[in-house]
């Protein structure tokens, strides 16, 4: 049976921009780095979810689905972009998190709710049961839901990466490394489809146990290859755990706004940032490479998380000093 085709919720292709002050900051050469900027799609504030959605979302209309049910922490940047694909396309959304409402402060939150969509607070529930009890519900309601999957990651869901990865080899044929950050796991089994194993890094900002087996199995799914023996992944950013700001993450979110204006978010881009940046220093990247930092989006969670705030508000300089 055919895939369903995608559904259209982006232009493409986004933008690929040189970096050359990071690029000096970091001991490259101005033309070694480039940053693709995932960040700028159109829908929702942006972010590599959007790929994903494409497909996912395809695959349930083709199912005849009028209601988008996905689970996530509150700060998901995939419940976010759910919500709005949902409102663009005139679908129901019910967001799924764990705890109760009043316990975060997520800026992801505020546009959750602007977008139209619903929260069902599971408590201390498990996600998946949790989120097929939604499903039950929805359905005795007369509803046509489908659960998409937790960060839109399911081979259905990385085919959005597979194509990033051909669009990516247009824009720079002699790519060497993308660099990439590795939560769910679909945006790095799309680009290894893609790119193949030696050209991609995730950095595993620790949002679940065992990431690269993850990946392994969703790009197998798409290749038909064994590729978990040969992927790279860098492990040594994930710190106090998911959500927790590290030393080398606030670094890194430093350094990206200080030399391009590039804002990154502390979860997910500022950890594969500090994990770029761990790479040069190791000699994983070098100079005289082509490399390309993929900007997954994520900025919405930044006004929402408090570590991160606090760090950057009480450091603001005053003037005079």
């Amino acid at each position: 049976m055919n895939p369903a085709p995608p559904t259209s919720l982006a232009s493409w292709p986004t933008p690929l921009e040189k970096a050359p002050r990071l690029a000096a900051a970091l001991g490259l050469r101005e033309d070694d780095l480039w940053i693709k900027r995932d960040d700028l799609i159109g829908l929702g504030a942006g972010g590599n979810k959007v790929r994903k959605l494409e497909y996912t979302i395809g695959a349930a209309l083709a199912a005849g689905a009028d209601t988008l049910v996905t689970v996530g922490a509150p700060q998901s940047n995939h419940a976010r972009l759910t919500a709005a694909a949902g409102a663009r396309l005139g679908l129901d959304v019910v967001l799924v998190f764990p705890g109760c409402p009043g316990g975060s402060r997520s800026g992801n939150l505020v546009l959750d709710a602007l977008f139209g969509a619903r929260v069902h607070w599971a408590g201390d529930v498990g996600l998946t049961v949790a989120a097929q009890e939604v499903v039950e519900a929805l359905r005795r309601r007369g509803a046509r839901p489908e659960l998409i999957p937790f960060g839109g990651s399911n081979a259905v869901g990385a085919r959005g990466y597979e194509r990033a990865g051909r669009e990516l080899l247009a824009q720079v044929p002699s790519l060497d490394l993308a660099v990439v950050a590795l939560g769910s796991g679909g945006t790095m089994a799309g680009l290894v489809a893609a790119l193949g194993a030696d050209r991609v890094l995730g950095v595993d900002t620790g949002a679940m146990d065992e990431p690269a087996a993850a990946v392994a199995a969703m790009a197998g799914e798409l290749t038909g290859a064994e590729v978990h023996k040969r992927l790279r992944v860098r492990s040594d950013q994930v710190g106090a755990g998911y959500g927790r700001l590290t030393e080398s993450t606030a670094a890194a979110l430093s350094l990206a706004a200080r030399t391009e204006g590039i804002a990154l978010d502390p979860v997910y881009t500022g950890r594969a940032m500090a994990g770029l940046v761990a790479a040069v220093e190791d000699g994983t990247v070098a100079p005289g490479r082509t490399t390309v930092f993929w900007h997954t989006g994520g900025l919405a969670g930044l006004f929402g998380h408090a570590e991160a705030v606090d760090r950057f508000e009480s450091a603001l300089p005053v003037f005079p000093a």
